[in-house]
């Protein structure tokens, strides 16, 4: 498989801006694997696809606001600061890509308030646009994430061209996310609203939950055309013990089993033993699924559509075939499917 096995037009205007206006709301396309046909449904019918004992399992990771603005000192030049991850908890380093890129040297300091009570200094260059940064604060720890929180906005991907909208605070971001660390939302899981939640444990369905912190890197293009040579990011996920046994005994009764979201099925494939099992798990994967694959834990997914040539398209073609992927992704721009992060989903059966 090559990289340009997944490209196809995608019209500009498919790109969702917005959200639906009712997160369970949102189209669903139905692709059934065994009869290769596709239904079209809203999102809130995926109740009926699924029976007592099946389980879903979520990906809980909660999105920071990890995009800030500072000020360059002495010039004052606008600098953009997106908050990757913390490296040094004590001495409050992080892990950032600055844009403009090219004003940010070694040993630059960026204000981020009036009263520079929040500074930072550039304390290594990492990629292009990679640098490290020591905040200088003076608080505690919780003080010093406080004031993160309220400088901080939410980081909706570059492709949404819009300001951030105080919706989007509550919007990109699941209804239950619990554990804190991811720079991109578990889009998937976005089209669950508490109503549609209720109805599945009404029908007795059974749910699971692993984190896996969403880094920059799922908006990565790949730029080889040797899919076997492309490296993803590592992203780090945690599965503990009573939710690894809620999936291996659903996997164990033959139940369907379903993964909400590429970052879900991410966390399942890295986990899983040769003899099927999930095993509680806490570190990191750089796990690049592309067909052909084996998938070991679920035999349904949930997923959003996603841009051409990208690692997400890739692994769900693994999943539901490459063939059948291409003709769902070609009736998705006919019948104007909204795509990406705000977009309409898929369910794969």
């Amino acid at each position: 498989m090559k990289t340009s096995d997944f490209n196809f037009d995608l019209p500009a205007e498919l790109l969702a801006e917005h959200p639906s206006e009712h997160r369970d709301e949102a189209r669903l396309m139905v692709l059934d694997r065994k009869t290769q046909t596709i239904e079209h449904k809203l999102f809130k019918d995926v109740v009926d696809y699924f029976d007592e004992k099946d389980l879903f399992i979520f990906n809980n990771t909660k999105v920071f606001p990890a995009r800030l603005y500072g000020n360059k000192e002495k010039t004052g030049a606008k600098i953009e600061v997106f908050l990757l991850r913390e490296l040094d908890k004590e001495t409050r380093v992080w892990d950032v890509l600055v844009d403009p890129a090219r004003k940010i040297r070694i040993g630059n300091k960026l204000f981020f308030t009036e009263d520079e009570s929040l500074v930072a200094e550039v304390i290594d260059n990492t990629t292009s646009r990679g640098r490290t940064l020591r905040f200088l604060f003076d608080g505690s720890y919780d003080e010093f994430r406080t004031k993160l929180k309220e400088l901080g906005e939410t980081p909706l991907p570059k492709y949404i061209k819009r300001a951030v909208e105080p919706e989007d605070a509550e919007r990109y971001q699941t209804i239950y996310a619990k554990v804190e660390g991811a720079v991109a939302a578990p889009t998937a899981g976005l089209h669950f609203s508490r109503h549609l939640m209720k109805k599945l444990e009404i029908k007795g369905i059974d749910f699971a939950e692993v984190t896996l912190h969403v880094g920059l890197g799922t908006f990565n293009p790949i730029e080889v055309e040797d899919l076997s040579k492309h490296k993803m990011e590592s992203e780090e996920i945690i599965i503990d013990e009573k939710n690894a046994a809620i999936i291996n005994n659903a996997v164990e009764s033959h139940r369907r089993v379903c993964a909400v979201g590429t970052t879900t099925m991410r966390a399942l494939e890295t986990s899983v033993s040769s003899n099927k099992k999930i095993s509680a798990f806490n570190g990191w994967t750089n796990k690049f699924i592309y067909p052909p694959h084996d998938f070991g834990v679920a035999n349904t997914m949930i997923t959003n559509f996603h841009t051409p040539k990208s690692t997400l398209i890739m692994m769900i073609a693994a999943f539901a075939g490459r063939d059948f992927i291409m003709q769902a992704y070609e009736e998705a721009v006919k019948e104007k499917y909204k795509f990406y992060s705000y977009g309409d989903a898929m369910l794969i059966l």
